[in-house]
């Protein structure tokens, strides 16, 4: 490798015909990737490609030979291995410099002149980049160098490369596999070595811009989960049961992981970021074409069998847990690196496949997966870098939202006690649900309120079943509506009132479907009924506007963390805290709105969701529609008269600009449209029927202790005195392309990030992001 660069930069073509030439780059001792990648530097890789582009060709062409011929004999001796190794390694460094060129992006789908034709193909020699694909497919099932051998002994024995069913060399037991090969860790490495080149093949994703359409194609990943490759099922099943069986605790000897090299948590690494990468939800042009992916999911995930589910359920629900297990010896544990990459697996299976879903709600061992999701979000709440993590997290809970089981879930008792920066609460997982929320709004940095929407649609989602909340519980909701209700914040952005709507929309959900386990909340409603007589009467005449708007330059936009009741925190528990000056993070691009990730579905009385027509998706066009005849309605025709002779009055007394004034009037006519629709009916009753029997109470027997209170709360009924209970409306989430791109520009932000021993694609010229450092 010492002479790989000044022999490759010659500027005279060499012939490919000549062997003892291109040998050399691969035929000697024996290296490891770290050596590649510091023997063949960034620069001269780019000086080849632009001073002898026809060497370079001819170096790609004859290391994937190599290969080709190596699938093809089985590599059986030790040498052919190592030119395997070598040759894989001298690809996974040199690919991402061939996809960062505009003008050499197609050379791998363009064919070899003078190369061989496979046999059954039509149309001349394969592309490079089938044949590449294939053979390292093959070799990913090669007796002796990836999996167990399965020959008999004696000297004839031979393993056909070409026969083998690679159904029968799954390298682990789980779904569609019932034998656990033994471990082998130089099977391991090897199989890491060629994933880690699958996983550059298709990293020609990151060197194209983010498209709104997402309907571009990934040829690499399109060709391998196709049937033209008879590996693919063997090998997402390979991938899939060597994850969710993997178990990095071990035997459970404190400080194991000190003693020995784990070498198959660097494989399970590998090959999660090859499923998250190959199980990717095409839209538009690709969709038929990503179908085989699709096809092969489906396959491995079906929950028609409950142990296949049970299995990749309860693997992946025990890696998610890993970060969070606390020990009396500190650090005695191993602890995963691969969270974010497990989000996003369980994400896609969710998403893809609705049978898997309906078995991860079938039971209580979703709330296996929702602690750790809820622990991640709390820990990454003030960290800038981990703003993707949070954003995938909500949105697997935005998911697990739309199904009803999963409010009914939320209602068991949290007693798992995991060490979080939350108050001290006896509750349950609803309660834990909504006190993490509240922290996130309250104490998470200010990337996150794009993600308010979605936090509060998911407690709107489980509302109507939640039975009980907890004192804490409900004075955090309380205390949200109060935080959002203040002028500067509701007339400082136009979408800031849609909060306020689903706010209200949980409390008359609970109102009128779960009344009688929820005295707490009812007992916060009447304590602080002054945020609801304050919303009835709120103002809206342009001088209360510009004055909030003023108060906005001059305070922080944060919510306000005042009356929220905070207690002691856990033991055990740390703080969130920021990123490190200097942590690198990839850029995102922005999620749609609420209305784009969502559709709304109507809860009929035997519990079927019907979809609604798409008229709107805005809050307050969903709850209390009935109870809008009853208020004053202002017309737009008034509105706008309104506006303008108010503004006409303003302008005499303030110095303001016309730009002002004109904003002034569009943020007065969104105002009065919305005002009047605020669903406030329910509430104001339920404080109208109970505010002066608690008052007659309090007077009657004396009462101060608060317990009396919510005793007579509990024995309390309110049958026939509410309106008529609104449908329940359920904001399901729904496939769009905003976040299949979203999620295409996290996975490949949090795979560059993650693989820095080598750094595959540092200081190549990615377009999918941009890499910051904070």
């Amino acid at each position: 490798h010492g002479s790989i660069d000044c022999s490759v930069q010659t500027e005279e073509p060499v012939e490919t015909t000549d062997d003892a030439f291109w040998d050399q780059f691969w035929a000697d001792t024996a290296t490891t990737i770290q050596d590649v990648f510091a023997l063949v530097p960034a620069a001269e890789i780019r000086a080849v490609r632009e001073e002898s582009p026809s060497n370079l060709a001819t170096l790609c062409y004859k290391a994937v030979e190599k290969l080709v011929q190596a699938a093809e004999s089985g590599c059986p001796s030790e040498k052919e291995r190592q030119i395997v190794l070598n040759c894989t390694r001298l690809l996974t460094r040199i690919l991402p410099y061939i996809f960062e060129d505009a003008d050499w992006r197609g050379f791998f789908w363009s064919t070899v002149p003078g190369a061989r034709q496979d046999e059954g193909n039509d149309d001349g020699a394969r592309p490079l980049a089938e044949s590449l694909l294939l053979a390292v497919s093959d070799l990913l099932f090669c007796p002796d160098f990836t999996v167990q051998s399965h020959k008999r002994a004696g000297p004839d024995a031979e393993e056909d490369m070409q026969s083998i069913d690679s159904c029968e060399y799954i390298w682990e037991a789980g779904v569609g596999f019932a034998q656990s090969p033994p471990l082998d860790y130089i099977h391991d490495l090897n199989r890491t070595e060629l994933l880690k080149l699958l996983l550059t093949c298709f990293s020609d994703a990151m060197y194209l811009p983010p498209s709104a359409e997402n309907n571009i194609l990934n040829r690499w990943v399109t060709f391998f989960s196709s049937t033209d490759n008879r590996h693919a099922l063997p090998l997402f099943t390979s991938l899939l049961n060597v994850v969710c069986a993997y178990d990095p605790v071990g035997y459970g000897i404190p400080y194991n992981y000190l003693m020995f090299s784990d070498y198959r948590e660097v494989l399970v690494e590998h090959a999660v970021q090859i499923l998250i990468v190959t199980l990717e939800h095409e839209a538009g042009a690709a969709a038929d074409t990503a179908q085989h992916n699709l096809d092969h999911l489906h396959s491995l995930s079906k929950s028609n069998s409950f142990h296949r589910g049970r299995f990749i359920l309860k693997g992946l629900a025990r890696l998610m847990t890993n970060p969070l297990i606390q020990n009396y010896l500190p650090n005695s544990t191993k602890k995963i690196q691969f969270h974010q990459e497990l989000l996003v697996l369980f994400w896609k299976l969710c998403d893809f496949n609705k049978k898997f879903l309906f078995f991860v709600l079938k039971s209580s061992d979703v709330l296996d997966v929702l602690v750790p999701i809820l622990f991640y979000l709390n820990d990454a709440r003030a960290d800038q870098s981990c703003v993707g993590l949070i954003h995938i997290g909500v949105f697997i809970l935005l998911l697990l939202s739309g199904e009803r089981n999963f409010g009914v879930r939320l209602n068991k008792t949290y007693s798992v006690r995991v060490p979080m920066d939350i108050p001290v609460f006896t509750g349950t997982h609803a309660d834990l649900l909504i006190m993490i929320f509240h922290k996130i709004i309250t104490g998470g940095h200010q990337h996150l309120k794009p993600l308010f929407d979605c936090l509060l649609t998911i407690i709107v989602n489980v509302s109507p079943y939640l039975k009980s909340l907890s004192m804490v519980a409900a004075n955090k909701l309380l205390h949200l509506l109060e935080a959002f209700s203040t002028n500067w914040f509701l007339f400082s952005a136009s979408q800031n009132h849609h909060l306020i709507f689903f706010l209200l929309e949980v409390f008359n959900n609970l109102i009128q479907y779960q009344f009688d386990g929820n005295c707490n909340l009812v007992y916060t409603l009447i304590r602080k009924r002054n945020i609801f007589h304050q919303l009835a009467n709120l103002t809206s005449d342009p001088v209360t506007i510009h004055k909030a708007l003023e108060m906005k330059k001059t305070t922080l936009a944060r919510i306000s963390r005042t009356n929220s009741q905070e207690s002691i925190s856990m033991d055990g528990s740390r703080p969130a805290v920021p990123a490190e000056p200097g942590t690198l993070k990839a850029s995102l691009v922005a999620i749609p709105a609420i209305d784009k990730l969502t559709k709304k579905a109507q809860v009929s009385e035997d519990g079927t969701m019907v979809c609604l027509q798409r008229n709107t998706h805005s809050p307050q066009m969903t709850a209390d529609q009935h109870t809008h005849s009853l208020q004053p309605q202002t017309s737009t025709f008034t509105a706008g008269v309104l506006c303008t002779s108010l503004v006409r009055s303003f302008l005499l007394s303030l110095p303001i600009d016309g730009d002002l004034l004109s904003f002034l009037c569009t943020v007065l006519r969104q105002v009065l449209s919305w005002k009047s629709k605020l669903p406030l009916q329910t509430i104001m009753r339920l404080l109208q029927v109970l505010v002066p029997q608690v008052e007659k109470i309090c007077i009657d027997k004396g009462l101060t202790d608060e317990s009396e209170i919510l005793k007579f709360l509990q024995h309390g009924t309110l049958v026939g005195l509410l309106p008529v209970p609104h449908p329940i409306l359920i904001r399901k989430y729904q496939a769009n392309a905003g976040t299949a791109m979203w999620l295409r520009t996290y996975t490949w932000g949090v795979i560059y990030l993650r693989n820095v021993d080598p750094p595959i694609w540092y200081d190549t010229d990615v377009r999918l992001f941009e890499i910051q450092r904070i």
